[in-house]
């Protein structure tokens, strides 16, 4: 473009810190290909309206090389205007369906999962049908809007965990101890669903292709082993399993 403006986005950016070690990387990349000292940066954070934006606006780094916007909203749907975005960026959020699969919670459906919170561990296909297809869905919303936002040319590079994790399995063993002690309605267990679809690289490239908008220029898996080889490693694991997933447990059963 002929414009000085270079916008980015971070979409499903939360509260930090590590969307503002991405953006300012990203910027650096930029302003090292080009050699352009009047490049301006303007870079949107993105995430649902119930993010805390408030916390995350006075984390800004104060030697930051851009222009930070909060842009509040789905990414599963339109966030700017057409051709207005050079690059997008979103880490560890598409992984996150937009909604549960409605045939999870039908008791008359091959794919209920009673007694389970997710499909990890569960021997019932249907189940791991029913995040595919609504992964696949999410997917195509996200890449359709894309591509109506990033211009000519753009980039987006998207960053998803790809192994699940099987501390799902011991969390839904544990609501069904309380379950069986007494503790816990089965109705509860029952009606909740971890929304979480750990796509593989095979996942990601059938939704791209399919979809057309968008060609993948390189997809790599990056730390392929777990890395949890000692108690502060565990130690960091478990504040972030909790920083993701404790809302959800609290929302739902109290």
């Amino acid at each position: 473009s002929s414009s000085n403006k270079f916008h980015i986005t971070d979409l499903g950016c939360s509260i930090g810190p590590n969307t503002f070690t991405s953006m300012q990387h990203v910027v650096q990349v930029v302003k090292e290909k080009y050699h352009d000292n009047n490049l301006e940066f303007q870079v949107f954070f993105n995430d649902h309206v119930t993010n805390d934006f408030n916390t995350l606006f006075r984390s800004l780094p104060v030697d930051r090389s851009y222009y930070a916007s909060g842009v509040p909203g789905s990414f599963h749907g339109r966030l700017f205007p057409s051709r207005s975005i050079h690059f997008a960026h979103c880490s560890c959020a598409i992984h996150w369906l937009s909604k549960i699969p409605k045939e999870l919670l039908d008791k008359n459906s091959p794919a209920w999962n009673k007694g389970l919170i997710h499909y990890a561990g569960a021997s019932n296909v249907e189940i791991v049908n029913a995040y595919v297809v609504q992964f696949e869905k999410d997917m195509e919303m996200f890449f359709n809007a894309r591509a109506e936002e990033i211009v000519q040319g753009g980039m987006m590079v998207l960053v998803s965990p790809f192994s699940g994790w099987d501390s799902l399995n011991f969390f839904g063993s544990s609501l069904m101890d309380l379950v069986n002690e007494g503790m816990l309605d089965e109705s509860l267990v029952d009606s909740f669903n971890v929304p979480i679809y750990f796509p593989s690289p095979d996942d990601i490239t059938k939704v791209v292709e399919k979809n057309g908008c968008f060609s993948i220029e390189k997809i790599e898996l990056t730390y392929p082993q777990s890395k949890l080889v000692d108690e502060a490693d565990a130690k960091t694991f478990i504040i972030n399993l909790r920083a993701t997933l404790e809302g959800l447990f609290t929302n739902h059963f109290g």
